[in-house]
């Protein structure tokens, strides 16, 4: 079988199913293996406790889809408007929700596509062996994307692109098939480092070093309990997730809007205030965030995110009022972060 030939394919058969780009990596990544265990060792995971299940699960992609000989990388942007400064994007009172959480979830449809290209390949040659991901099991996406070439790794840790910034998912597929690999690119950050200046709460202890527990993205989303009280003023109006260190970016100022249907902004989630999105009811939350990947941290830690906005946001009746109505709500997460929201707004007068 003429491989060099089948990875071209693979690759032109990516582009026309909405990926803009594809790369070919070896499934070796022991190299990888020390920064991660270095990482863990410092528990910079924070409550992720999956991150540190089977660690060599994620540096050994033959561990963990047995017979992998290769990992096909691809990148499919989001990018739903032109953004702008950080200072605009944070208008007092509104509510920032990190824009690949505005549109539709993803993982759904990064993983349909995937598929199909697995599809494609199998009427081309035949069964194969192959498994597909999108941040969906222990897999080093960005280090495997990084030695394919499409991207390189920045000092917020995310991949960089020269014609997408980073605002783009990444999705692999693990293979049994013996493709040529490609060549990794360049690190073009240089001097740069205007990511690790403007996080608000230095969750970017220096290149290529992120301590999640001080990530507003990590804080909003994954992290399961309070959110550290010493934080929550750094926090600002960000109720879902964090686009600072990538707005700053001057690799972004080249991506080009996406044109999925899927990832356009649902819900007026570009434009929604602290106040209206604290007034839903669970059952709205439920319905408007139905297909969304907002909807998995479920409505209490988004009520918990939204209490922790309105205490950072310029006193007004209407948000000491919103406050109030939820004073007493049922979840003692919730009572205890409106309750500090309260007292901001107390001590501020």
């Amino acid at each position: 079988m003429d491989y060099e030939a089948i990875a071209l394919r693979i690759k032109g058969w990516g582009r026309e199913l909405g990926f803009q780009a594809v790369g070919i990596a070896d499934a070796d990544l022991s190299a990888a293996e020390p920064r991660l265990l270095d990482w863990l060792d410092r528990g910079w995971h924070g409550e992720m406790e999956y991150m540190a299940r089977n660690p060599r699960l994620r540096s050994s992609p033959a561990a963990l889809k047995p017979g992998t000989l290769r990992v096909i990388s691809c990148r499919m942007d989001y990018l739903n408007d032109v953004p702008a400064s950080v200072a605009d994007e944070l208008k007092p009172g509104h509510a920032y929700i990190a824009r690949y959480a505005r549109g539709r979830d993803y993982h759904k449809v990064v993983r349909t596509r995937l598929q199909a290209l697995c599809t494609r390949i199998e009427d081309e040659i035949g069964v194969f062996g192959y498994r597909v991901f999108t941040d969906s099991a222990p897999v080093l996406e960005v280090e495997l994307a990084a030695s394919t070439g499409i991207g390189w790794r920045g000092k917020h840790t995310l991949l960089l692109s020269r014609d997408a910034g980073s605002w783009f998912f990444l999705g692999e597929v693990y293979c049994d098939l013996p493709l040529p690999v490609d060549t990794p690119e360049q690190n073009r950050c240089g001097s740069c480092q205007r990511c690790i200046d403007v996080c608000p709460t230095q969750a970017i202890r220096g290149p290529y070093q992120l301590d999640a527990r001080r990530c507003i993205s990590y804080l909003t989303i994954e992290h399961q309990s309070a959110i550290p009280e010493e934080l929550r003023p750094l926090i600002g109006n960000r109720v879902y997730g964090c686009d600072d260190c990538q707005l700053v970016c001057p690799w972004n100022s080249f991506a080009q809007p996406s044109g999925e249907d899927d990832f356009q902004t649902r819900n007026g989630l570009d434009r929604a205030t602290l106040v209206d999105l604290f007034g839903w009811t669970e059952a709205e939350f439920d319905q408007r965030m139905r297909g969304s990947p907002i909807r998995r941290i479920g409505y209490e830690r988004w009520l918990r995110n939204l209490a922790v906005g309105l205490g950072n946001a310029p006193t007004s009746p209407e948000v000491i009022e919103a406050l109030h109505a939820r004073a007493d709500d049922s979840s003692a997460l919730v009572r205890e972060h409106v309750r500090w929201a309260l007292q901001r707004h107390e001590l501020a007068n």
